[in-house]
C-alpha cells in the first residue's frame, strides 16, 4: 500500500470525503496524512484520524496562517494536541517568505517554538519552506531535530538544496510538480530512492472547472509511476520502499500508520 504523507483533506466538505477515501483505497493509498494549518485545522485533522481508520493527523500552524505571535495559549493547545494517538507529524510549519507573508522573525520564533513541541513528543517534522530554504534549514540545523525525521513537504528545489535535506536527516517529499517539471525529474533521478517519499498536498481545488481532475490522494501511484520510469525500476519497488521509507519517517508513531494500512483501527 502506498502512504500520502501529506494533505490537506479536513477541508473537503464532510460528504465528500468517504467518496475520496474510497477513491484512496482502491488506488492502494492505505493511509492518508491531514496536515494542520491553524490550531482550529489541527483539531479538525485529530478528529477526523478518531472517524476514519485511514487518516491521520499532523498539527501545527502554517506560517502563512499566523495571526500573530504564538502566545503560550496557543503552544499548549499544539502540545494538547500532539500527544493524541492519532497524531503522526508536526505539520505543517515552516517559513514563507513570499511578499504577502507574516514577518519573518516572527515565523521564525513560530517556527521554534513549534519544534519545541515536536521534540517533546518526538514527533516528524514535515515542513514548508517556500521561497526561504536556506532559513528554513538553518533553523532545523539549529533546533537539532533532523533526528526526529520529517520530511520537506511538495518539494521542488535544486539537487543541492535536496542533498542539503537528505544530509541534516529528513526526507524529500515529492508530489504532481514531478509530473511537469524537468528540473525536478532530473533531481529526482539522482536521489536514493531511500531517501524520497510520496505525497499530494490535496485540497478542493474549485478553481478547476471539473471535479474530476482535482488532485486528491488516489493520484499517489501516478506520482509514483513517474518516480519509477524516471529510475528505471518497477512502480512495485517504488511503493515498497517509499512506504518503507514513510514508515522510517514516522519512527515512533510508526505503528499507528501500520495500522491504518491494515485496518486496525476502529472506524
Amino acid at each position: 500500500m502506498f502512504i500520502d504523507i501529506h494533505t490537506h483533506v479536513d477541508q473537503y466538505e464532510r460528504e465528500d470525503l468517504d467518496g475520496l477515501l474510497e477513491r484512496a483505497r482502491v488506488a492502494r493509498v492505505g493511509c492518508i496524512v491531514a496536515a494542520g494549518t491553524t490550531i482550529a485545522s489541527s483539531e479538525k485533522c485529530v478528529e477526523l484520524s478518531r472517524i476514519h481508520r485511514s487518516i491521520l493527523a499532523g498539527v501545527g500552524v502554517h506560517p502563512q496562517d499566523l495571526p500573530g505571535e504564538l502566545g503560550q495559549s496557543d503552544l499548549d493547545s499544539i502540545d494538547r494536541l500532539a500527544a493524541d494517538p492519532g497524531v503522526v507529524a508536526m505539520s505543517e510549519v515552516g517559513l514563507d517568505f513570499q511578499a504577502d507573508s507574516p514577518d519573518r522573525a516572527l515565523q521564525e520564533r513560530a517556527l521554534r517554538s513549534q519544534l519545541e513541541i515536536a521534540r517533546a513528543h518526538r514527533l516528524p517534522v514535515v515542513f514548508h519552506m517556500r521561497e526561504s530554504t536556506a532559513d528554513t534549514l538553518r533553523v532545523l540545523r539549529d533546533a537539532r531535530v533532523g533526528g526526529l525525521g520529517g520530511a520537506a513537504h511538495y518539494f521542488q528545489g535544486s539537487w543541492e538544496e535536496a542533498k542539503s535535506v537528505i544530509d541534516l536527516g529528513f526526507k524529500v517529499s515529492l508530489a504532481r510538480p514531478l509530473l511537469r517539471l524537468p528540473d525536478l525529474q532530473d533531481v529526482a533521478r539522482r536521489l536514493p530512492l531511500s531517501g524520497i517519499v510520496l505525497e499530494t498536498d490535496s485540497y478542493p481545488q474549485y478553481f478547476k472547472s471539473k471535479r474530476e481532475r482535482w488532485t486528491e490522494p488516489r493520484d499517489v501511484p501516478v506520482i509514483a509511476a513517474r518516480l519509477a520510469e524516471l529510475k528505471e525500476v518497477a512502480v512495485d519497488e517504488v511503493e515498497a520502499q517509499t512506504t518503507s521509507n514513510a514508515l522510517v519517517m514516522f519512527g515512533p508513531r510508526a505503528g499507528a500508520v501500520r495500522r491504518a494500512i491494515s485496518g486496525e483501527r476502529e472506524a
